[in-house]
């Protein structure tokens, strides 16, 4: 079963996959159980699994999960995508949908053929990424052909090393491994390339954050960026990035995020949205995106 999409408000019952899949008509008349089935199948085998999309917009997934064992108002994975996507949705040619990439995601290949590009906030995504060989094909796919790549804090790592190869070949810079450095520090963000697009409109802030560093990069040829620094343990560290892929496709990450709380600066938001569109290869305004939120709009759901 694919994961569902994600109601922007979370209170309301999230639809389940078959919603999606199955057209809201009702047949004339009793159906067997059999029958029914069969109509079921051969829907499910003649429609493509997705969303409507109009032919001229980019659908960007945001793909996020349930809560990971860290504590209340951390890794607030969800409640970060649905800030993300009130910004992108300002943005015409823009279709952003979150989706559920809680496992088992088995439909999520066939989502990502259909997607432009997606962005990873959830737990350990180089993992995730490689759970089975259909999701990194499919990831591969979307790359081969341009696609966007995005990544956002525990999004771009893993404890082991065993996944880090493939994932820096796809997203430029991986949090893996047991060597890892990550610290919790109450820092002032440094604009490491003031004139990158990603960064136009961005300010340098001062917040507290878990901050992952000294990150694995790809071996490609094609330069990384670094975009933001912090200093850490008396050096600067790069925690964000943007990378032109050799296969003609775009990546941005940022490791910062940890906190729920740091969706209210602006400059964090700006980032993000600014760094996803950057990806999907569309024209950041001149003085930035809007990213405008309300109180609301930061407020945590109660977990279950």
């Amino acid at each position: 079963m694919i994961g569902p999409f994600v109601n922007q408000k979370p209170a309301r019952q999230q639809p389940t996959a078959q919603d999606h899949l199955v057209p809201r008509r009702h047949c004339r008349g009793p159906l067997s159980g059999r029958l029914l089935g069969l109509c079921l199948a051969f829907f499910c085998l003649t429609q493509s699994v997705g969303v409507a999309v109009a032919d001229d917009s980019r659908l960007i997934l945001l793909l996020g999960q349930g809560p990971d064992g860290h504590p209340l108002a951390t890794h607030e994975y969800f409640a970060g995508l649905r800030i993300l996507k009130k910004c992108l949705d300002r943005v015409d040619g823009v279709h952003a949908e979150i989706v559920s990439a809680d496992e088992p995601f088995q439909q999520g290949p066939e989502l990502l053929d259909k997607a432009h590009g997606a962005v990873l906030f959830l737990s350990e995504g180089a993992k995730w990424l490689q759970h089975d060989a259909a999701r990194l094909e499919a990831f591969q796919r979307l790359a081969a052909r341009g696609g966007a790549l995005s990544g956002l804090h525990w999004g771009i790592g893993c404890r082991d090393a065993q996944p880090i190869d493939k994932y820096v070949a796809l997203f430029g810079a991986c949090h893996g491994g047991p060597d890892r450095k990550f610290a919790v520090v109450t820092t002032r963000t440094e604009l490491a390339t003031p004139d990158h697009p990603i960064l136009t409109g961005v300010s340098s802030v001062s917040l507290e954050d878990e901050f992952y560093y000294r990150l694995k990069l790809s071996k490609s040829n094609s330069a990384i960026t670094p975009l933001l620094r912090v200093g850490i343990e008396g050096e600067a560290h790069m925690v964000s990035w943007a990378w032109d892929r050799p296969d003609g496709g775009r990546s941005f990450g940022f490791t910062g995020l940890h906190f729920h709380r740091n969706w209210s600066e602006p400059s964090y938001r700006r980032l993000v949205a600014q760094g996803v569109l950057w990806t999907l290869k569309l024209p950041i305004p001149t003085e930035g995106l809007n990213v405008d939120i309300s109180t609301n709009d930061l407020t945590l759901p109660e977990r279950k």
